[in-house]
């Protein structure tokens, strides 16, 4: 009923503003012509001008008849449709350059000219990690939102998680430019973009401005008070990441991630420790068992330092990369089983070239290869992690992911929550409530009641 009435408003206000009587004295008609002067000839209107008028009635009948269309259906009709008509933008994106079209992707997230979720998750989707509700286990990975400009717009999205970043302590603009490569027809994407940020103190700005406004819009929805389990975010409804990276420069890498921590921990709802990006000289060795034991004491010590309220403090995790040796492995576990690791992201990206993508001779770059050729080999380093650490630590499985039945094979392999990004770039919003409602298929159909039931099936 509010759409019809809203809708009615809106074209009220066109009809107004089109047909406005004009605001000249009115003209007195006689029959004689006596006392009439000449009328002069009308003006030609020029043919670009007609031109002009047609597309602007075409585009106010358009509007009104999107108006008429929404005021007839029900709401969750409506937001489907608006998901399915960005399929119509997504192939403009493709004709420009990958970090153009990045740039303007996150400035349109950031605007609200993106569609807003309005649908409930199906019950299925919903779980419960670190004393927290999501109300699905899919997120968008690091890398899309680098700076937190978005976070609002992508959560908006239907995303149950958005994880920022990663975010240096200083400012660095990266590698040279170009520093993105794509595949399109392996559905995969080369970067070397080097962890270009605006650095935590323009972030902290950012998000704190974006924390406050949400707070205050949610504060009606808040959890009950005593409930051990808290629906959503610090700030709202959808969970927060907050990824934390070294510069390029730094001789000490344990300084920035502590600084990252004391900067940006209050806005985040889990911090991560990027130690797996092959394009940061040096950052990859972070990963060895003394080095990595290390880092995490360090960080988890300015973590735990810090004062929290009732809420405590941040989960960590860390992320891994998946070019790495069984020993690599067994050594990572060990660490994260003994000092208590809150969860590992597995994983980022290859500097591998699988069969798949080795005759294309964009493969040929240098950087990190994301998307569907990363999926066996990230899947199964998630499935040695599962069993490694023994189901005790949440992981979440990132990799290659294009689709609900991709999301169900990494939670099965051991994984609690999901995310993605190169997919995302392909396919857009609409790519979000697809990758959602197969997965709840591949639940049902299994007979599984939950996600929690589900993960690590393929490792009993």
């Amino acid at each position: 009923m509010k759409q019809r009435v809203g809708f009615a408003l809106i074209r009220e206000s066109l009809y107004r503003k089109l047909i406005k009587p004009s605001s000249a004295p009115p003209r007195h008609y006689c029959t004689s012509s006596a006392n009439v002067p000449p009328t002069p000839p009308l003006p030609k209107v020029p043919h670009s001008s007609k031109k002009g008028r047609l597309l602007t009635g075409a585009t106010i009948g358009l509007l009104i008849a999107g108006g008429a269309y929404a005021s007839t259906v029900d709401e969750a009709t409506f937001c489907g449709w608006l998901f399915s008509a960005t399929k119509l933008v997504n192939p403009f994106f493709a004709f420009l350059d990958p970090e153009v079209a990045h740039r303007l992707a996150v400035s349109a997230a950031a605007r609200g000219w993106v569609p807003r979720e309005k649908r409930p998750d199906l019950p299925i989707l919903g779980l419960d990690v670190w004393g927290r509700r999501f109300s699905n286990p899919v997120g968008l990975a690091a890398g899309f939102d680098k700076n937190a400009e978005a976070v609002e717009g992508l959560l908006g999205l239907g995303f149950g998680f958005v994880e920022v970043g990663s975010v240096t302590p200083i400012p660095q603009e990266g590698n040279p430019k170009p520093r993105i490569f794509r595949l399109p027809n392996e559905g995969a994407l080369i970067n070397r973009c080097g962890f270009n940020s605006e650095g935590i103190v323009a972030v902290a700005k950012r998000l704190g401005a974006q924390h406050g406004k949400r707070k205050l819009e949610t504060s009606s929805t808040a959890s009950p008070a005593g409930d051990e389990v808290k629906h959503g975010g610090k700030a709202g409804p959808g969970i927060l990441g907050v990824n934390l990276g070294k510069n390029k420069t730094s001789e000490d890498a344990a300084a920035d991630y502590v600084q990252g921590v004391h900067t940006l921990s209050q806005y985040a709802d889990y911090l991560v420790i990027n130690i797996s990006s092959p394009n940061t000289p040096g950052l990859r060795q972070l990963q060895g068992r003394k080095q990595l034991k290390d880092l995490v004491k360090k960080v988890q010590a300015a973590r735990d330092e810090m004062q929290w309220g009732e809420e405590g403090p941040p989960p960590l995790l860390v992320k891994i990369a998946p070019d790495l040796s069984q020993q690599d492995l067994e050594d990572i576990a060990a660490v994260a089983l003994a000092l208590r690791v809150d969860g590992l992201i597995i994983s980022n990206t290859t500097i591998q070239r699988p069969d798949s993508v080795s005759q294309n001779p964009v493969a040929q770059e240098t950087g990190g290869l994301s998307g569907k050729p990363l999926f066996n080999m990230s899947t199964n380093i998630l499935k040695e992690m599962y069993i490694l650490t023994k189901g005790r630590i949440p992981l979440i499985g990132c990799g290659g992911i294009s689709s609900g039945e991709d999301a169900y094979k990494k939670i099965r392999a051991g994984a609690t929550l999901v995310q993605l990004y190169t997919a995302f770039g392909y396919g857009g919003p609409a790519l979000i409530p697809n990758i959602k409602a197969e997965l709840a298929h591949c639940l049902e159909k299994d007979g599984y009641k939950s996600i929690h039931e589900a993960v690590g099936a393929d490792c009993r």
